[in-house]
């Protein structure tokens, strides 16, 4: 290793170098070529210090085909006989890829097709969203590091039963065992799910501390993932079109040793930096799950039932939006908390709405108060409140 402590990263076309390579000296090969989208892809970091691009176009879809052959052919030559290739690529050139791995490997080497999940704004667009990207698993022999990760149970499962031992019945139906006494026999310690091929990680937001600027970039949990589950600590893992280098970073914080090849010499400058100072965002969704973002309170948005909203969460100013709007601005609705003044509801909506641009503002009312109407708000009373008024005492 040349660059750094278990690191190095290479400049220039990927084939030459992995030709050079010894065979079976590479025991993970994670792939993120071009995907043939027929664009320049370019792009800056937020303080506009580089740009970094890559030209994305191929004179003809045969010529897209041949460089990818190629250069699989001379990763699988790589690879140890225990080691393991992801490919990744997206819709444009995906089902070339599939076949070319299939030529390569053999279609009995295919070991999954992971999906990676990730939702992401975007303007309208006529046709579904795209929010998924698919890396294609495959293995050089059938003898193949593998270690299993565990993911807790769904809310749904019912965990009581999987602690009690099944057998078959004379019928092969599955029954609870039970011992000589009638009570159920355990079926002993449960680690949890075996992790799927649908991966819910999210996607590099803007703001991400460990987001680059280069136009491709992946989160570094995805490459950990990968790492973790088909390496073990010392091994090498290579990336022949390494970019910003995540994989690499990703294969040093796991105790990996890491080869990157890229052909842009900006890109080579940027993953040496990021090995040489790595920083990792942390991800909330992932630690907590992405139910933890909802946070819009559930009695308040009761009181908005027959209305054509959309929740807001992670707003305290701000329970619901009307989905119509008015001329193109957004219409904003907050309910008044118990204990909560007219006043003080009114501010924190105005606040709220003054940030995103509301056209109007609507404060539905709980308990009344003496007082102005708020400048901007448009008070509502809530039926309690109404009936209140109208029957006192009725409360």
């Amino acid at each position: 290793m040349g660059d750094g402590p278990g690191w190095e990263v290479r400049h220039g076309d990927c084939l030459p170098h992995l030709e050079a390579m010894p065979p079976g000296s590479v025991h993970l090969a994670y792939l993120d070529p071009p995907f043939a989208t027929g664009r320049v892809h370019r792009l800056s970091p937020r303080d506009r210090s580089a740009v970094y691009e890559f030209a994305d176009v191929w004179e003809t879809p045969r010529a897209y085909e041949a460089f990818l052959r190629e250069r699989l052919v001379a990763a699988r030559r790589a690879l140890a006989d225990s080691g393991s290739l992801f490919f990744h690529c997206g819709r444009d050139a995906g089902h070339v890829a599939r076949g070319l791995l299939d030529e390569v490997f053999g279609p009995s080497r295919f070991r999954s097709e992971i999906i990676w999940h990730y939702r992401r704004w975007s303007s309208g667009t006529r046709g579904l969203l795209p929010a998924h990207q698919t890396i294609h698993y495959y293995t050089k022999s059938d003898e193949f590091v593998f270690n299993p990760v565990w993911e807790p149970y769904s809310p749904a499962t019912n965990v009581d039963q999987l602690v009690q031992r099944r057998r078959r019945d004379g019928a092969s139906k599955s029954i609870y065992a039970r011992d000589d006494e009638g009570r159920p026999i355990p079926s002993g310690a449960k680690r949890g799910v075996p992790l799927g091929d649908v991966w819910d990680i999210p996607y590099l937001n803007p703001k991400a501390r460990e987001r680059t600027g280069y136009p491709t970039q992946k989160p570094l949990a995805l490459l950990e993932r990968i790492v973790a589950l088909a390496s073990r600590p010392g091994d090498v893992v290579l990336d022949p079109f390494c970019g910003s280098g995540t994989a690499l970073v990703a294969a040093v914080s796991l105790g990996r040793r890491a080869i990157g090849i890229d052909a842009s010499e900006a890109a080579v400058a940027l993953a040496r930096s990021r090995l040489e100072r790595p920083v990792r965002s942390a991800s909330r969704l992932m630690e907590r799950g992405r139910e933890s973002y909802r946070t819009a309170d559930a009695e308040c948005l009761g009181l908005l039932a027959g209305l054509d909203v959309v929740p807001v969460h992670r707003n305290a100013g701000v329970d619901a939006l009307l989905k119509s709007g008015e001329d193109g601005r957004p219409v904003a609705v907050r309910v008044q908390r118990p204990g909560e003044t007219v006043g003080e509801a009114a501010s924190k909506l105005r606040r709220a709405g003054a940030s995103m641009q509301a056209a109007r503002l609507f404060l539905v009312v709980r308990e009344p108060g003496a007082g102005d109407t708020p400048e901007g708000v448009e008070l509502i009373e809530s039926p309690a409140a109404m009936i209140a008024r109208i029957l006192p005492g009725s409360s």
